[in-house]
């Protein structure tokens, strides 16, 4: 190889770690400044509105229906992957919720997308996490729900109503929190 064309190498290589900072800065912190995350429609959901019915595989192969909760619980979904480090953030906050409000009638039903059913159990029992796993092994609910990027939350009251809709991480869930508190007293 020339010096020429090493050095051609490197500065590619030198640029592209410059360019990843630099997106991982802007996405992380610029585009988060001020802003929840918080939307009121995504694809065919919205606010205001009964989500699409869905069931799914837990990890012990029992079938899991969103619809067997109506009427009795307030229902937190999670769209996320292991390989997710925004998603990976946020399941402390999900196994807090789970532990404060389980006996007020929370359910929070993580719904892994596209991941085997070995590598995503590995990864929930090794973390001690206690909440409701879920394989969307196709993509296919995530896909209903119009999840574009993970993690994704989705509020649904008892009633079954979509409450809010949360795209990407926040390091501050008080409104999430606020909202799980005032509808599991309902």
């Amino acid at each position: 190889m020339t010096k020429m064309r090493k050095a051609a190498w490197i500065l590619g290589g030198v640029l592209f770690a410059v360019a990843s900072i630099a997106i991982n800065y802007y996405v992380k912190v610029t585009m988060h400044e001020g802003h929840s995350g918080s939307v009121q429609q995504m694809g065919s959901i919205e606010v205001g509105k009964p989500p699409p019915e869905f069931s799914l595989n837990d990890l012990s192969n029992n079938i899991v229906s969103l619809n067997s909760f109506r009427g009795q619980k307030v229902v937190l979904l999670d769209f996320w992957a292991t390989w997710c480090g925004p998603c990976r953030m946020a399941m402390p906050g999900l196994q807090d919720l789970k532990d404060k409000f389980k006996d007020r009638g929370l359910e929070i039903l993580s719904i892994n997308e596209g991941e085997g059913i070995d590598q995503v159990r590995s990864f929930i029992v090794q973390k001690k996490y206690s909440f409701q796993v879920l394989l969307d092994s196709d993509g296919g609910v995530g896909a209903k729900f119009g999840v574009r990027g993970i993690p994704t939350t989705v509020l649904i009251d008892k009633k079954g109503i979509i409450q809010r809709i949360q795209v990407g991480y926040s390091r501050n869930e008080d409104e999430l929190k606020d909202m799980v508190d005032r509808f599991t007293k309902q």
